[in-house]
């Protein structure tokens, strides 16, 4: 147990577990760097070719085309337990709601500011989106529902999903659920080669314009270095969990919820905050207890011990302070009043509100987007939804001559402060127009 105070709030904290890890070393590496930058140079220049390589190389596959045909998805979701499908379609209707409110929300509009002066809103969807559906230990079937379907309710005309094999195995659920979501073209293809696919285009592969969806480091780094060609959901790092608990809280459960997000992967950080320090070394005995048979154990007990934290603080105010500070990806509230986080709390990519609601819910099957900003990105960042896969433009029309006149001598002035001759006399050419002056240029101004 130690005593601390957070460097920038400066709330004064008993600490009853640290990160045992001695330092954070989940950005990229430059090994890695490098090799995802050699990787999409050489897809670049070679196209399929490349790919077809690093397929092999990487994921252990090769094929003619990495592009799923009809009768391809119609065997492979044959093979899909009905009950299956029907949780699929279920917890997709889920996500379709949520992201169709979404859409409802964000409306044109167009304004007349001065007589015949029209200026508009649209919101226009991007043409093409590739969803990226990670594969490697474990199947991520949700992540279809949360990139697929947000994109084509959205309005993207075509969507360019990949996934790889698992464990040398076609991923039928996955490859259900993709397809099911409503993927326009479906790729049996994992890894670097598949982001950069995606993004730059082959022979066999068109080019997309924004990438979407989590991925190894691999991935995200890819996804890192391609944006700006293109667009990305965001820049993602491993899960994060961060709980808000008082005395009222459960600890068995809130150990349960912790270790449910620590079995992401080993870097993941679980981090409790609380106001009783009896709750917080129950939550730590019971860890013990329930990691000695769960089977994702290697990533949970890895993660827990390295990257779990047990802070107590003082009331709850200081505990929703706290947690700002980290920014986490989920935050579950476990408190009395869970709802007063809404009001208390700023910095976060999703709240998790009261016992009842969890953050595996918001994973798999309650309809919310679960791509979402880590590594205290939430401080500025939202995580994906609908208004990622539009792009906001305006417009603009001045139909009445006295007011684009208005406007041609306001731009000519204001342009000369800052030394735009050419703008000012786009501005000037208009008002010398519609003030019914000759249009030739004399001496630096106009003549009748």
């Amino acid at each position: 147990m130690t005593i601390t105070a957070d460097h920038r709030s400066g709330i004064r904290t008993v600490d009853l577990k640290v990160p045992q890890r001695e330092s954070d070393e989940r950005g990229s590496t430059s090994s890695v760097r490098s090799t995802v930058e050699d990787v999409i140079a050489d897809i670049r220049h070679r196209g399929d070719a490349a790919v077809r390589e690093y397929s092999e190389k990487f994921d252990n596959y090769s094929a003619n085309s990495y592009l799923l045909s009809s009768e391809q998805l119609d065997e492979i979701v044959a093979r899909v337990p009905r009950q299956v499908i029907e949780d699929i379609t279920f917890v997709q209707e889920q996500v379709r709601v949520m992201a169709q409110k979404q859409l409802e929300s964000l409306t044109d509009f167009e304004i007349e500011t001065l007589p015949g002066v029209f200026l508009g809103q649209k919101n226009v969807p991007i043409r093409a989106a590739g969803a990226y559906i990670p594969g490697g230990k474990y199947p991520l079937l949700a992540s279809a529902h949360m990139t697929i379907i947000t994109a084509k309710v959205a309005g993207v005309e075509r969507v360019a999903a990949c996934t790889p094999l698992i464990r040398g195995e076609v991923p039928d659920a996955t490859i259900a659920a993709m397809r099911l979501a409503g993927a326009d073209e479906i790729y049996l293809l994992g890894g670097i080669q598949a982001v950069a696919a995606l993004a730059v285009g082959t022979e066999t592969i068109r080019p997309v314009n924004m990438l979407a969806g989590p991925g190894n480091a691999f991935v995200a780094e890819a996804k890192r270095q391609l944006f700006g060609e293109v667009g990305i959901d965001l820049f993602a790092g491993p899960t994060e969990v961060l709980i808000v608990a008082d005395e009222h809280a459960d600890p068995f459960i809130v150990a349960v919820d912790l270790l449910s997000q620590a079995e992401h992967g080993p870097d993941s950080p679980a981090v409790l905050i609380t106001t009783s320090e009896e709750l917080g070394r129950a939550v730590i005995e019971h860890m013990d207890t329930i990691l000695v048979d769960m089977p994702t154990r290697d990533f949970a007990e890895a993660a827990w011990r390295d990257w779990g934290e047990v802070r107590v603080v003082e009331d709850l105010d200081q505990a929703y302070a706290l947690a700002d500070e980290y920014a986490s990806e989920h935050v579950q509230i476990l408190t009395r009043n869970p709802r007063e986080a809404l009001e208390k709390m700023h910095d976060y990519g999703a709240l998790f509100l009261g016992e009842g609601t969890c953050v595996s819910y918001g994973d798999k099957v309650i309809g919310t987007n679960h791509v979402l900003p880590t590594r205290g990105a939430a401080r500025y960042t939202g995580g994906l939804w609908v208004g990622k896969y539009l792009r906001t433009v305006t417009y603009q029309e001045v139909t009445n001559p006295e007011s684009s006149a208005f406007f041609g001598e306001l731009c000519g002035r204001a342009a000369r402060v800052e030394y735009f001759e050419g703008h000012a006399r786009s501005g000037d050419v208009r008002a010398a127009k519609y003030r019914g002056e000759a249009l030739s240029w004399s001496d630096h101004r106009f003549t009748k």
